[in-house]
């Protein structure tokens, strides 16, 4: 009775009507309180850091910095959730039009921050490209493979024609990804290379590729983490200080200090390794928000991000369309594998690598990207279940 009384209540066929019926409403309200959460953080954790490198900034000042993204956000956020899949893909495209020209120019007047050249300056707002360019990333990504699969049949990888110099073959998807990869390793960003590549992998893993392949971009990512390590001193320097013991006055060591101290409930105003730990609002979030308030809060964020992507997982798993199957899957990856990548550097598990926690962190490109990418999500599973 209760599916009948939800069918006659859909019976309203505006906009609206179909989207708050057919929105994946727990998703929804997991992403608010991840983005609730990253309020907190950008006041809690921000203050002490701004008073470290800045000076006396007021307690709200990285708060007041991201409020304007939290609005952007928050809006991309529900318009993209309302869209069709036509209309998604049009987004997607926009995007990836837009953020590729300004990857490019990072080449030409490029904004270095801590040697990186990763970052543009659009309208007097400092953006990462590559952030931004996520969304675009997975859901162009997700086409082409449906696209290919439409045309040659399943077997996309070994498919002779499938392999031809033509614009309906791998060619222009495998130019344009290099070309965008080998831009990010050039910044030097060799995480975000490293997120690409690996959510690249997950989708073909889906779309069926072969375990010779397999083994094959295996090979390449290892060989690109050996080149980064002699062609980049920070690399080098990090993977080398890494196999040492730890050092407490390094970044990791202060984020592993703030986690151990802040016990089960946290230091509240007497914390103070996040005075002392660069970064402390973006890359070591989650060690700054453990040490003010405690492990178990520290736990229910992760149990947070379990319930995502278990969300995530269920609706990829659900999918009758193999379009917002890969899409859904390189959501998922990209999420899991940013949030892995985090926490592992927060852990002292890897070197460094300079990995926003989505939602969480302070940076207003990472937070825009990840709005439009879990909005056009969103949009992808309400068409799905109900068309």
């Amino acid at each position: 009775m209760a599916v009948i009384g939800e069918v006659a209540r859909r019976t309203d066929d505006s906009q609206l009507t179909d989207w708050y019926f057919g929105t994946d409403r727990w998703l929804l309200l997991y992403v608010g309180i991840m983005i609730f959460v990253g309020m907190i953080a950008a006041i809690s954790t921000g203050s002490a850091n701004s008073i470290r490198v800045h000076g006396a900034l007021p307690w709200y000042h990285f708060f007041v910095k991201m409020f304007p993204f939290y609005i952007i956000g928050l809006g991309t956020l529900f318009v993209a959730s309302m869209l069709n899949k036509k209309w998604v893909l049009r987004i997607a495209w926009l995007n990836v039009l837009i953020c590729l020209p300004l990857l490019l120019f990072t080449f030409i007047h490029p904004q270095v921050v801590n040697g990186s050249t990763r970052w543009v300056v659009v309208g007097g707002i400092k953006l990462m490209p590559s952030d931004i360019m996520k969304p675009g990333f997975v859901i162009i990504t997700a086409w082409f493979l449906t696209r290919l699969k439409a045309k040659y049949g399943d077997n996309i990888f070994l498919n002779r024609d499938a392999w031809k110099f033509n614009w309906s073959s791998w060619w222009p998807y495998i130019f344009v990804f290099l070309m965008v990869l080998g831009i990010m390793f050039k910044q030097p960003d060799v995480g975000t290379s490293i997120l690409y590549f690996s959510v690249l992998g997950i989708m073909l893993f889906v779309a069926g590729l072969p375990k010779r392949i397999i083994a094959i971009m295996a090979g390449i990512g290892t060989g690109g983490l050996i080149g980064a390590f002699f062609l980049f001193h920070h690399v080098h320097e990090r993977m080398t200080d890494f196999v040492k013991p730890l050092d407490p006055l390094s970044q990791v060591g202060y984020a592993v200090n703030a986690i151990r101290q802040g016990g089960l409930f946290g230091m509240g105003d007497e914390a103070f390794a996040a005075e002392n730990l660069p970064m402390a609002e973006n890359d070591f979030v989650y060690a700054a928000l453990v040490e003010d308030f405690g492990a178990l809060a520290g736990c229910a964020l992760l149990i947070l991000f379990i319930l995502v992507i278990k969300r995530l997982a269920t609706a990829a798993t659900n999918a009758r369309d193999k379009f917002v199957l890969y899409a859904i899957t390189g959501t998922t990856a990209l999420f899991s594998m940013q949030i892995c990548l985090n926490l592992a550097t927060t852990l002292h598990m890897i070197p460094p690598k300079g990995m926003t926690l989505p939602f969480i962190s302070f940076g207003g490109s990472s937070f825009l990207g990840f709005c439009l990418l879990f909005g056009l999500t969103l949009a992808l599973i309400r068409e799905d279940k109900w068309k």
